[in-house]
């Protein structure tokens, strides 16, 4: 990961592998079965680890508004706690398709759901753009904290309730539900 977000997603070798890791290039040949294919495994394998571990943080939280609140500040809190972890996603957010869709994959389901519900008031053509702009406004926020413009808490909170603002909640209550307490991100 470390390499990747210094290097860029094609300029690392095996060479590069093995002096990061001190072995010898042999050995990863011998761990790493496709080096070609390392990006996309980690990039992947990063994406299903966070949704997982966001899914179960938030799993006993039925309001969708503060579920996403909630989602927005986790990934915002542990780029603040893992700064590598969070380069890499803000580095490769928008190039990887395994990471764009660690951005949106639960979202679009969650926000049809409640355009049905009532609880948002966007229309239904307008979720594509929506899940997008959660998405781009994440990746921000994650890059405020990483620059130090802002700490997790003042870029989560304020993110979140933008989003909820932009999706029809009242200010007020958005707000609210952008600083409520946030759940511990589970471990897996």
């Amino acid at each position: 990961m470390r390499l990747f977000a210094r290097l860029g997603a094609n300029r690392v070798n095996v060479s590069d592998l093995a002096e990061e890791a001190g072995v010898a290039r042999g050995t990863i040949y011998n761990a790493v079965p496709n080096p070609d294919r390392l990006f996309e495994e980690v990039a992947g394998d990063l994406a299903c680890e966070m949704q997982e571990r966001v899914r179960v943080s938030i799993v006993e939280i039925a309001d969708p508004a503060r579920r996403l609140s909630c989602g927005i500040r986790l990934f915002l809190r542990r780029a603040h706690e893992e700064p590598q972890w969070g380069r890499f996603i803000v580095q490769f957010g928008f190039s990887n398709k395994s990471l764009r869709g660690l951005l949106t994959a639960s979202s679009t389901e969650e926000i049809v759901k409640a355009i049905g519900n009532g609880r948002y008031a966007i229309g239904p053509e307008q979720v594509t753009s929506m899940v997008a702009i959660i998405g781009g406004a994440t990746l921000s926020g994650m890059m405020l904290v990483l620059e130090g413009y802002k700490s997790w808490r003042e870029a989560g909170s304020e993110v979140a309730e933008l989003i909820l603002v932009s999706l029809g909640v009242d200010r007020a209550e958005a707000g609210e539900i952008a600083r409520l307490e946030l759940p511990e991100l589970v471990q897996q």
